[in-house]
């Protein structure tokens, strides 16, 4: 098994350290494989570059519509 280093922002580490009983390690692991062969996936799909156009619009509109002076956009 390989080992990799992540960077953590402090904050977020010291809400971790609360919830001991969650093996982090474990956590990224599975997600990271997930995220793996869902990527797997696109690549064997016909459509590939459909579905990264959509997701990478997706992605662009969220943040489009992320106005924090109005906060009636935060559910969008």
């Amino acid at each position: 098994m390989t080992n990799i280093t992540l960077a953590i922002d402090e904050e977020v580490y010291k809400k971790m350290k609360k919830h001991s009983e969650v093996s982090w390690s474990e956590f990224v692991r599975k997600t990271i494989k997930k995220r793996v062969e869902e990527l797997e996936t696109l690549d064997k799909s016909k459509n590939r570059e459909s579905i990264f156009t959509m997701l990478a619009s997706e992605n662009i509109l969220k943040k489009d519509w992320d106005n924090k002076a109005d906060e009636r956009w935060n559910n969008v």
